[in-house]
């Protein structure tokens, strides 16, 4: 099956809605599916909740969201580079749901292979684990954290097959695999395609079952979050 569409708009065009929960790949600026964020703005969707490591920068990324007030909620464990986002948090007008980096990634993890709750101990006696249940396994205190499913999920990676499958590049993987398996629909934007049989199956990082569609972007932007040089 060839999962390839011709750009990011038209891989969006009958799957974005308002109110959707989006799933997004990236750490910072490093791994993100820019084009596919860039397309989701254009479609002029409303009312999201966002899933996400960060929130991106003011203009680049989520951030391109945020200006336009298409985000209402964000789920995220770091939010510290983002002008607007504090601007719209500390006046009421963004829903914000923290959740410890590990525990982001492993609600997805869980979300994507079926599981619809885990204890954990991170965060217990923080504002994290407020209105959580809390349960006792051998004389230690946990909470339950609940997996998450995403409407749809945008990632990132370095080359896809035209089956979907596909292999990230050193540290761009990060958050994008379990992002990639926790949507109900995926779509991925890439910097290469290949046939499909090219990719050696030991290198292949996420299994086309979980991807969709696949869009081609060769000449991603990949801007620096902090450039620091000497004097």
């Amino acid at each position: 099956m060839d999962k390839v569409y011709e750009n990011a708009a038209v891989a969006l065009r009958d799957v974005v809605a308002d109110g959707q929960m989006i799933a997004v790949g990236g750490f910072g600026l490093c791994g993100m599916p820019e084009q596919l964020i860039t397309a989701l703005r254009d479609s002029g969707v409303k009312d999201l909740t966002a899933v996400s490591n960060n929130a991106g920068v003011d203009g680049f990324g989520l951030g391109l969201l945020l200006q336009t007030r298409q985000i209402k909620k964000m789920i995220s464990s770091y939010v510290g580079e983002n002008k607007e986002f504090e601007r719209q948090y500390l006046s009421g007008e963004l829903e914000l749901e923290f959740a410890p980096q590990g525990t982001l990634a492993e609600r997805m993890r869980a979300g994507g292979a079926g599981i619809p709750g885990f204890y954990t101990k991170t965060g217990v006696g923080t504002l994290i684990a407020e209105g959580k249940e809390h349960k006792e396994f051998d004389g230690q205190t946990y909470i339950l954290e609940r997996g998450i499913v995403a409407d749809l999920s945008l990632v990132k990676a370095w080359k896809a097959d035209r089956a979907g499958n596909l292999v990230y590049r050193k540290t761009a993987q990060n958050f994008n695999p379990v992002v990639a398996s926790c949507g109900k629909l995926t779509v991925a934007e890439v910097e290469e395609i290949v046939e499909v049989g090219e990719l050696d199956p030991d290198s292949v990082d996420t299994p086309g079952i979980y991807v969709h569609r696949v869009v081609l972007n060769p000449n991603p932007e990949k801007r620096i979050e902090k450039k620091t040089v000497r004097n």
